[in-house]
């Protein structure tokens, strides 16, 4: 005997269980997202010591003297001569150098700690499967948290130079940049400039973001995440320090995080720069990619 046929509209609700009303793209909302990160300990944290920075550079040069040994007797290391020489030239020039001794290390820790800790703190909380089970779809929820971890790591490299140019200003005056090579930039061509650093610096720093956010969707450990992010990233600088690699290096995103030195010249140049940004967006690419692939088919307990 046959089995009856099933009636046309018992297909359709099986086949689409879902309830009255519900959409997926309106699951876990970027507002809702970034208002629990903006909330977090950890945030307010990072945001406070990056305003700190720039007031505690005031009070070392204050200190210390002027960074070229005028005051100080420092001098210039014999013939070296970077961006520390005219730190306390300008507001320009402030913000410059406090771009210049936070991007090797410092502003890499607020994009590891931003995408690192976002997938892998649920997970710790127990509550990453109840996310699920709201239901928010796996790639609706990796998308809102890698946007706003984006996000916030774009604000923490936006948030020093702004301060740095609001106390410089009240510590130094306005002014042009002066190069450390001679010559400057007029002040008005020193905020898009600086603006520039800051895009190529946050591109720069996306290896850092995709090693994290990948990390971050392998463990139920933030710390693990954050801090496997920080080393690999820190094993990169150490690898393009040897000299044997040769050309090799330029492989390396680490090779090509100091070219933004090329805006702050009188002739923008563009070669490091595009060639640092088409590097590192390659990696984050595929390490983002490998981020969704993985959680698509991740078994997760937590």
């Amino acid at each position: 005997m046959s089995a009856p046929v099933q009636p046309p509209e018992d297909r359709v609700t099986t086949e689409h269980p879902e309830a009255a009303g519900y959409r997926a793209g309106r699951t876990l909302p970027l507002r809702v997202e970034a208002m629990r990160q903006l909330r977090r300990r950890r945030t307010l944290l990072m945001g406070g010591i990056l305003a700190a920075l720039p007031f505690i550079l005031i009070i070392a040069f204050a200190i210390g003297g002027s960074p070229d040994g005028e005051d100080g007797g420092g001098g210039r290391g014999g013939n070296r001569i970077n961006l520390m020489d005219v730190a306390t030239e300008s507001a320009a020039n402030f913000a410059a150098t406090s771009l210049f001794v936070s991007a090797g290390f410092l502003l890499v820790i607020p994009v590891a700690l931003f995408c690192g800790d976002t997938v892998a703190s649920e997970a710790s909380w127990s509550s990453l499967r109840y996310l699920l089970a709201a239901p928010v779809p796996r790639v609706r929820l990796l998308w809102s948290k890698l946007v706003v971890a984006l996000g916030f790591s774009l604000a923490a490299m936006v948030l020093l130079p702004v301060v740095a140019l609001a106390a410089g200003t009240a510590a130094y005056g306005w002014g042009p940049l002066k190069l450390p090579t001679g010559g400057a930039l007029a002040a008005g061509d020193t905020v898009p400039r600086l603006a520039l650093v800051v895009a190529f610096i946050f591109v720069s720093q996306l290896v850092t973001a995709g090693l994290a956010f990948w990390l971050s969707t392998k463990t139920d450990a933030p710390l693990g995440a954050v801090g496997g992010a920080v080393g690999l990233t820190i094993v990169g600088n150490v690898l393009d320090a040897v000299t044997a690699l040769g050309s090799w290096r330029e492989f390396l995103p680490a090779h090509w995080q100091f070219a933004w030195a090329d805006a702050l010249q009188p002739q923008l140049e563009w070669g490091g720069m595009i060639k640092g940004t088409a590097i590192s967006v390659t990696y984050a690419l595929i390490l983002f990619a490998l981020a969704f692939r993985g959680f698509s088919r991740k078994d997760i307990v937590s």
